[in-house]
């Protein structure tokens, strides 16, 4: 049987990488996007070829282009993707508080948080509709991650918090449309995970988890969200398309 092949966007470093890891681990076939120049990510791409067939393509999902390429790309190296995984993103430039963000950082984390992904799923379901119209035992799975910041509001992130929660709409959409395909759309909601994107904030919430920000004191790691996104993808949660699954040590769990 020929190993499904799964394409995570930003998947070379912090939460990306542990989520091609683990789908490495599990025996998909992986591409890895990122921005990075080829001989940037070396090591990583030689570590995770340690686990698995993998390939890496540089390009920004904000960018046409780029997106054409990545699909391009993956479909003439391994003919097919059963699974993509929605991870690039970056956070609000500056994190400036919400009267002092500008048009450009605005249009800036859209088209790499909300715009990229919107417009990725929409290539990558028409090649997975097709790959089922083939073969009807075949179930796509597209997995987006976004944040708990998709609900819980940071006024000096407003353009990351109102990207995740389009995110957070754009699965339910796919959901809906995708579903008569028998492809399954869901929504990884990660907390405070430690990774590069939040290593200028390490003491802020090294501070907020002592005091019991979380029910389990500690970090979120890249580890815990490529395990909920191996369940996803395999099949192992099913008949929950269109459902969140929240990966936050108990964050947003409502308390007195």
């Amino acid at each position: 049987m020929t190993a499904p092949v799964a394409l995570v966007t930003g998947g070379a470093r912090g939460i990306g990488l542990g989520i091609s890891r683990r789908l490495l681990e599990d025996g998909y076939r992986v591409v890895a996007n990122g921005v990075r120049s080829a001989e940037e990510v070396e090591p990583v791409i030689a570590e995770l070829e340690a686990l698995g067939d993998v390939m890496y393509v540089r390009g920004d999902v904000g960018d046409a282009q780029a997106r054409d390429q990545l699909v391009t790309d993956t479909m003439a190296a391994f003919h097919r993707i059963d699974v993509l995984v929605n991870n690039a993103g970056i956070t609000s430039p500056g994190r400036n508080d919400m009267l002092a963000v500008n048009e450009a950082d605005f249009d800036t984390v859209m088209a790499v948080n909300l715009k990229g992904p919107f417009l990725l799923t929409q290539a990558v379901a028409r090649h997975m509709i097709d790959q089922h119209e083939t073969d009807s035992s075949f179930r796509g799975r597209i997995i987006n991650i976004s944040s708990i910041s998709a609900v819980l509001a940071s006024t000096n992130r407003a353009e990351y918090c109102i990207s995740k929660a389009g995110v957070s709409m754009a699965t339910k959409l796919w959901a809906s449309r995708l579903a008569e395909h028998d492809i399954d759309v869901y929504e990884v909601r990660p907390g405070v995970v430690k990774s590069d994107m939040t290593a200028g904030v390490t003491e802020k919430y090294d501070r907020l988890i002592e005091h019991g920000l979380t029910l389990d004191k500690r970090w979120g790691t890249p580890e815990d969200v490529g395990a909920a996104v191996s369940a996803l993808a395999a099949g192992r949660i099913p008949y929950a398309t269109g459902q969140v699954l929240t990966i936050d040590g108990g964050l947003t769990v409502p308390r007195l």
